[in-house]
């Protein structure tokens, strides 16, 4: 299976949740087109046309464009949540934990690209309500990886003076994949997510 294949399976799956079939359609078609064209260049009718639906039938599941990036705002950081406290309360040394927790982040945001690409680039085009909601579930995102870093100092593993700005760091260059990750390109979700948990742990300075 090419690597195409996968992450289209891969966005394909992201919102099993989602219910009923409509409501998930819409949100799908919602993730391409602000992804595509921005969440102010697109319209409820761009999101109905590619759903295949009228634009009334998009309210009967959505009040708002906004409620639409809220929800995927929502699902998505969920998700990332989810991932790194896996990692961080797994088994193992702080360095075994990061790698696990750098490279199923970046491996997400790699095979979701175009999902994640939303969810962590659109988060001004909420209103005041919903931002808020969302810095929330960003400080829990910062203070798994935080908590992890903060380990591997405390056990001699990392040498790092600066705890917040590393989590920052490394943060910001997990969420990046998103924004240049290209299914055509030289390397799976995979093989970025592994290189980039050895670049994170040689950053962190952990010992071999």
């Amino acid at each position: 299976m090419s690597t195409a294949e996968e992450t289209a399976g891969a966005e394909a799956q992201a919102w099993a949740e989602v219910t009923p079939d409509a409501a998930r359609r819409l949100l799908v078609a919602a993730v391409e087109a602000f992804a595509e064209r921005g969440y102010h260049a697109t319209t409820t009718r761009d999101i109905a046309g590619r759903a295949g639906m009228s634009p009334a039938a998009l309210y009967i599941h959505y009040k708002t464009k906004e409620e639409l990036l809220h929800r995927i705002s929502r699902i998505g950081h969920d998700k990332a949540i989810d991932i790194l406290r896996t990692a961080a309360e797994g088994d193992g040394s702080a360095a075994e934990r990061l790698s696990d927790a750098v490279r199923s982040f970046v491996r997400w945001h790699a095979a979701q690209h175009t999902t994640a690409r939303v969810v962590q680039y659109e988060l001004d085009a909420l209103g005041p309500d919903a931002r808020g909601e969302i810095v929330a579930l960003r400080r829990q995102t910062d203070a798994a990886v935080r908590g992890i870093i903060q380990d591997g100092v405390a056990a001699g593993e990392f040498d790092v003076p600066d705890v917040p700005g590393t989590t920052l760091a490394v943060l910001s260059l997990c969420i990046d994949v998103a924004r240049w990750f290209n299914v055509n390109g030289p390397r799976t979700p995979d093989e970025v997510g592994a290189l980039y948990a050895d670049l994170v742990l040689r950053m962190v300075g952990a010992k071999p």
